[in-house]
């Protein structure tokens, strides 16, 4: 009697931990084509990446990237923070970085996706159409005397890193160098600012959005030369998918998705379609330079 209730007791117990484990979510909710995930992303570039996370969700509706849109600065803050676990942006970790997320077994893969055009703008009005990079180096480190307005998106965005390299200046203190809040504001400012020379990524030029679609009708984009290029030294060239791909526009920054998610989740997910031939060709119909082009597809028939 007392083995059978032993029995009856051990297989209740067995009973309610199976339950349990039934009960128990998963460690992960999402897959490589379900479920949501936070990823961090540079606002620089949040018409190429909405267009991309778009097809994403039409292909795959069950999948629901939340994708939140901040400074350079803050999206690798996030990254840091674990806060996010998937980021783009336009430049890869540096070593410390690294460190910080081996801390927390954190390992990236990062792979670049596009190549965007950092675009030199003026009013339409303006009678500037050309402009070297020995020129633009001079008039953000103060050595030119401009009476021209110089203008770019917010002080902790990619492109004012990106400008700071490019001129070796550590910070922009002149009184005609000022960031306003974003690439739109660049542009419309501009565009109603003769006197101003602004600084944006090609990708919000291309095919703008409405609410600022009559500010891009109403500025033009500055043919840059590079003197130190020693095949296309003597050519001024605007930013395209083909001077880009043939290296003769010479301010270009590559687009990297960062992911350290470690498993075949939906980060995981998105960095493949990014890098498929559909994501690819997303990339191209932007204007921007994709990181693989496309293949052409020709059926030939026989009569």
């Amino acid at each position: 009697m007392m083995n059978k209730l032993k029995i009856a007791s051990l297989g209740f117990v067995f009973i309610l931990a199976l339950q349990a484990c039934k009960q128990k979510p998963a460690p992960y909710s999402d897959t490589i084509s379900e479920g949501s995930a936070k990823f961090a992303a540079d606002e620089s570039f949040e018409p190429i990446v909405d267009e991309e996370n778009y097809i994403f969700k039409a292909l795959d509706p069950k999948a629901q990237p939340q994708i939140i849109y901040k400074p350079e600065n803050d999206v690798v803050r996030l990254l840091l923070q674990d806060s996010v676990r998937v980021a783009i942006m336009s430049r890869e970790l540096d070593s410390d970085e690294i460190k910080v997320l081996k801390t927390k077994n954190l390992i990236p893969s990062v792979s670049r996706f596009a190549i965007d055009g950092v675009a030199v703008i003026v009013n339409k009005a303006s009678n500037d159409t050309t402009i070297t990079v020995a020129a633009i180096k001079k008039m953000l480190n103060g050595e030119a005397k401009s009476a021209m307005n110089i203008v770019f998106d917010n002080p902790n965005s990619s492109l004012v890193r990106y400008l700071k390299t490019l001129s070796g200046v550590t910070d922009f203190k002149l009184k005609n160098i000022f960031a306003l809040k974003s690439n739109k504001e660049v542009i419309k400012y501009v565009s109603i600012h003769p006197d101003a020379i602004g600084f944006t990524g090609f990708n919000w030029l291309d095919d703008p959005d409405k609410d600022y679609a009559d500010a891009v009708n109403n500025i033009k984009i500055v043919g840059v030369k590079d003197e130190d290029n020693k095949k296309y030294a003597t050519g001024y060239y605007k930013p395209s998918q083909e001077t880009l791909s043939l290296g003769q526009y010479p301010l270009k920054r590559n687009l990297y998705i960062i992911n350290c998610t470690g498993r075949q989740g939906l980060g995981t997910g998105f960095e493949m379609f990014l890098n498929s031939d559909r994501g690819q060709r997303i990339v191209l119909s932007s204007g921007l330079l994709p990181s693989v082009m496309p293949g052409r597809e020709i059926e030939i028939k026989k009569k």
